[in-house]
């Protein structure tokens, strides 16, 4: 009998050793033409809108995965399917090699991609070092709440608050590995009781609860919408502005199903409306060191999470990342960090020198990465008891960061990511002469400001763009028209798409009242002449 338990011990090892993780690409998707034509059918009223905003079309990677083709898959005998991915056309699963080899029988499927880049070398597995080892380290030194004053004012986030700019009518997804207690956490309640906690969901469990494992995410996400004003007094860089919550990081494994997850839940928020995703997560080195991502692999374009990056970049979305803690390790900025279509954040102490733990660049293929910095030492974050506290990590300057970006692009949401973006970077210190470690340095958001309201953001954008001002709007805005534009029409939506307001005007008449509008968002839509261009518009 105890040969046998042997037995059967070593073939449970076998079979769970031989475990590989893979993504399965589908050859086609259905009904792709009826619901780019309905787009309600597939999207939010948010998210139609949102790309309006921003002429963004909407095609066929807005269309969800063929049901049918994934339900084949999860009744495949020895494979578990764990993420899927629209804008991939693609599912993340898990089975033997074998199993997983022999899906290419199935006609939906027209190629697999391991996530074990050398299937002919042993598998080894390690422990892997504790990405939040940084960020969960005691901390030894305590504070006032001026610290978050500081990382505040390092940006010139104050400036932005104090021009009425602080996230309101923008949406925010944090992802991470867990935010316990949020509902009840003090520090939330007003997002909580004015209804701006919008959604929770947790991809990795597939509920709505998002407890998750460890509090890294209700640190991450004070930073940007957490208000105190009683004995501890702490504010976020947006604290007015609305949030989904998702989970994607399971803390107790490291494996690339977290990558996938996090695609999924970038799908999510774009399908949602989200205007910024923050994420203060880093994926380099997992407990299959098989997966492993080389410096190779850190090109913005291979992994699975900087491909998702880009996607969600083309959607519209404006995303924010931590650049990571390996640089005394690894020394480079991890995935999803590498991304093309991401701004990715360094760690600066309160001075705002460059600290020894954020990971530098540049990235493979020559670009400057990290992006810009902000403060990451001592960092002033609330906890999930809801207590002001401080801590260490990129984790956190990335999140200060996101809120800072969402309040400046709430002054102007018509405005593109990409020009966001290059706004912030152009106004760093070191833009000029960036370093691996720094980037371009640490931004001024009252410069980026200026910058954007003057309409200096591209010669281009006076030639061929209306623009409205001040938005958002107490009872009357002002069009500025392109040039050779004399005169055009102002309709605008409310965010059921039904048309509450039209009026004619002029280069000389070109003041808009909408004093009898009740305060909310709405969608400005300006025409004349070939030219449409849509704003989002915030009514006090």
């Amino acid at each position: 009998m105890k040969k046998l338990l042997l037995v059967a011990a070593l073939v449970s090892v076998t079979i769970a050793k031989a475990q590989q993780d893979a993504l399965v690409f589908f050859a086609d998707k259905e009904n792709v033409e009826a619901s780019i034509a309905n787009p309600i059918s597939i999207l939010t009223q948010e998210a139609i809108d949102r790309k309006a905003l921003h002429n963004i079309a909407i095609d066929e990677l807005d269309v969800p995965v063929n049901e049918a083709y994934v339900t084949q898959i999860k009744n495949t005998a020895g494979i578990t399917v764990l993420a899927k991915s629209k804008w991939m056309n693609a599912v993340f699963v898990r089975g033997s090699q074998q199993s997983i080899t022999n899906l290419m029988d199935l006609s939906s499927v027209i190629d697999i991609e391991f996530a074990d880049k050398g299937l002919n070398r042993e598998p080894f597995q390690k422990d892997t070092e504790d990405k939040f080892i940084i960020e969960n380290e005691e901390n030894r030194i305590l504070y006032d709440y001026g610290a978050a004053a500081n990382q505040t004012e390092m940006l010139a986030v104050d400036f932005l608050h104090e021009q009425d700019f602080t996230g309101e009518g923008m949406i925010v997804a944090v992802m991470d590995s867990g935010f316990p207690g949020v509902m009840t956490n003090p520090a939330f309640s007003e997002v909580v009781s004015e209804g701006r906690l919008l959604g929770t969901y947790d991809f990795a469990e597939r509920q709505t609860n998002v407890d998750g494992t460890g509090s890294h995410g209700t640190q991450t996400f004070s930073d940007i919408g957490a208000f105190l004003d009683g004995n501890q007094k702490f504010v976020g860089t947006a604290p007015d502005a609305s949030f989904y919550l998702f989970r994607t990081e399971f803390g107790p494994t490291e494996n690339p199903v977290e990558e996938a997850w996090w695609v999924e839940a970038l799908e999510r928020a774009d399908s949602l409306g989200v205007d910024v995703v923050n994420t203060s997560l880093g994926y380099q080195d997992y407990d299959n060191s098989n997966y492993d991502h080389t410096y190779q692999d850190l090109d913005g374009e291979t992994t699975i999470a900087a491909r998702g990056g880009n996607f969600a970049f083309a959607k519209g979305m404006l995303l924010v990342t931590s650049a990571g803690n390996d640089g005394n390790g690894f020394g480079f900025v991890a995935t999803p960090g590498d991304s093309k279509g991401i701004l990715t954040v360094g760690a600066v102490d309160d001075d705002g020198d460059y600290v020894d733990f954020s990971s530098f660049g540049p990235t493979v293929d020559g670009r400057i990465k990290p992006d810009v910095m902000a403060q990451g030492r001592d960092a002033a974050v609330i906890n999930q008891n809801g207590n002001v506290d401080f801590n260490n990590g990129t984790s956190f300057s990335s999140p200060i960061m996101a809120g800072a970006v969402t309040s400046l692009w709430q002054s102007r949401p018509e405005v593109k990511n990409s020009t966001i973006m290059q706004l912030v970077r152009e106004s760093a210190h070191l833009f000029n002469n960036p370093t691996d470690e720094m980037g371009y340095g640490i931004p001024n958001f009252q410069e980026a400001y200026n910058a954007l309201q003057v309409l200096g953001v591209e010669d281009q954008l006076l030639k061929e763009t209306f623009a409205i001002y001040p938005n958002p709007v107490t009872d009357v805005f002002n069009v500025s028209f392109p040039q050779q534009t004399e005169r055009a029409t102002v309709t605008i939506f409310d965010v059921l798409g039904k048309q509450v307001f039209v009026k004619e005007i002029s280069v000389l008449e070109n003041k808009v009242s909408i004093s009898e509008l009740s305060g909310g968002v709405y969608i400005a839509s300006i025409s004349a002449e070939g030219i449409v261009n849509n704003f989002k518009i915030l009514k006090k």
